[in-house]
């Protein structure tokens, strides 16, 4: 019997591609490395502050 797949609950779905120099990106990749936590999950959580922030509400909620 095949396993039934369910959707994933706030499944990342999208990408945002941004352009910055390679200094700023392996510093950056480097420190949250160094704070156990990774690039991707510190964007994530700059956006959606920077969202409540300005109490822009998101198309999925």
């Amino acid at each position: 019997m095949a396993k039934t797949e369910k959707p994933k609950k706030g499944r990342k779905d999208s990408q945002l591609i941004i352009r910055i120099s390679k200094e700023e990106r392996d510093a950056f990749v480097d420190l949250c490395d160094a704070l156990d936590t990774s690039a991707a999950r510190e964007i994530r959580r700059f956006i959606r502050g920077f969202l409540t922030e300005h109490d822009t509400k998101t198309s999925d909620g």
